[in-house]
C-alpha cells in the first residue's frame, strides 16, 4: 500500500470514502476506521504503509487532511487538491 485513509471518527466516513475514491484511482491504498487512531497508525506502520491520510473536522471545514509520514512520524496538513501529487512525488514507482 502507498497510503491509508483513516477517518478520525465514523461520522467522517462519507468524506473519507471520497478521499479514498480519489486516491484509489492512482494508488493501491487501504481504508481503516476501526479502533483508536493511534492503533490504526501502528497497524499501518507494521504493514509498511508509508503515508496515513487522516480525515478530520478540518477536512470538512477547510478541505485539508493530515498526512502522517511513517518514517519520520511527521504530520503535515495538506490540501486535498495537492494530496495526490504529493503522494505521487514521495513514492517511488
Amino acid at each position: 500500500y502507498k497510503a491509508a485513509v483513516l477517518p478520525l471518527s465514523k461520522k467522517l466516513s462519507e468524506k473519507a470514502d471520497e478521499v479514498y475514491s480519489m486516491l484509489a484511482k492512482n494508488f493501491n491504498i487501504e481504508y481503516d476506521e476501526t479502533g483508536s487512531i493511534g492503533k490504526r497508525y501502528r497497524r499501518q506502520d507494521v504493514t509498511g504503509t508509508p503515508f496515513c491520510v487522516t480525515v478530520d473536522d478540518d477536512t470538512i471545514n477547510n478541505n485539508t487532511v493530515t498526512l502522517r509520514n511513517r518514517d519520520t512520524m511527521e504530520q503535515t496538513t495538506i490540501s486535498l487538491d495537492k494530496l495526490k501529487d504529493y503522494v505521487l512525488e514521495k513514492c517511488e514507482f
